[in-house]
């Protein structure tokens, strides 16, 4: 197994012998009996680099959860050292804002842990944990969770109505009804959330623009196209003090992003610390993991 990674890692079997400590020739033998065994061909070797088929892709992943799982048993067998691969995901939202200072952080608690990020939209992420490919998932409240899996919200975050500096929201929603609004137009739990409450609140807003990302959207405002809505995440650049902002909803509305985990998870305790480190990072915004 570790043969195939190296050799999808370092190109050739040549290159993959000096890797694993064998011969090209040993390597050569290793992938021809792998091959034999589970009866399929991995590598297309008529091809220079030696290219994966589409059996062999399968094989591939097959590796890295095997490789990953033995690692972590041999990390568990160890007593109380925290060692192995943490499988994270995220969604693009105020969460990456956060995830990386946090990984620092897990870091220097547990220096033989190894962290890997993967970024994605919510559906495929919640599919990824609840089959065990990501030990945890970083979500934002979602509808539906399967019961298998526990979410725990570390952040409770404002949303604001956002303008140009010097522009008048005192009465918000006449700012909404006649100011230009950049829409924040995605498949995101964020795009439905502030849709239906311009709708609660009967706002007749004028789009002057569709953007799929929160960043762009306060790029754009900045720049006086518009008014808009976005979470407090999101204000934390020195040039957003010119921006004029005010609560959205009232009460304000706020939005939950939390952690997806499986309900009976062998890391739950390094889960645990990750919330803990991300609710500290929220700051006032941040919430305690619920018990249990």
């Amino acid at each position: 197994m570790k043969t195939v990674l190296a050799i999808r890692a370092h190109g050739t079997f040549a290159n993959a012998a000096d890797v694993v400590g064998l011969t090209p020739s040993a390597v050569s033998q290793q992938i021809q009996a792998l091959e034999a065994e589970l009866g399929v061909r991995i590598f297309e070797r008529t091809s220079r680099p030696p290219k994966l088929t589409s059996e062999g892709m399968q094989v591939l992943e097959m590796a890295e959860d095997i490789l990953r799982i033995a690692e972590d048993t041999k990390a568990s067998l160890g007593g109380d050292r925290v060692a192995g691969m943490l499988m994270l995901g995220s969604v693009r939202s105020s969460a990456l804002n956060l995830l990386p200072r946090a990984i620092v952080r897990m870091n220097r608690d547990y220096p033989e842990l190894r962290t890997n990020l993967r970024v994605s939209l919510s559906a495929p992420l919640i599919a990824d944990v609840a089959a065990g490919r990501l030990d945890a998932a970083v979500v934002a409240e979602h509808v539906g969770f399967p019961s298998s899996l526990r979410w725990s919200p570390f952040l409770r975050e404002p949303l604001w109505l956002i303008a140009p500096k010097g522009t008048d929201l005192s009465d918000p929603m006449k700012a909404l009804n006649t100011l230009p609004y950049v829409r924040f137009r995605s498949a995101v739990p964020l795009a439905n959330l502030i849709d239906t409450e311009l709708s609660r609140m009967g706002a007749d807003v004028n789009d002057i623009a569709e953007l799929d990302t929160v960043g762009s959207i306060v790029t754009c405002v900045r720049q006086a196209l518009g008014i808009s809505v976005v979470p407090h995440a999101a204000l934390q650049h020195p040039d957003d003090d010119d921006l004029t902002k005010a609560p959205f909803g009232d009460p304000q509305i706020k939005r939950h992003i939390g952690i997806i985990e499986r309900a009976v998870s062998p890391r739950a305790g390094i889960i645990a610390r990750l919330h803990e480190v991300l609710a500290g990072l929220s700051e006032e915004h941040g919430m305690p993991r619920p018990a249990g």
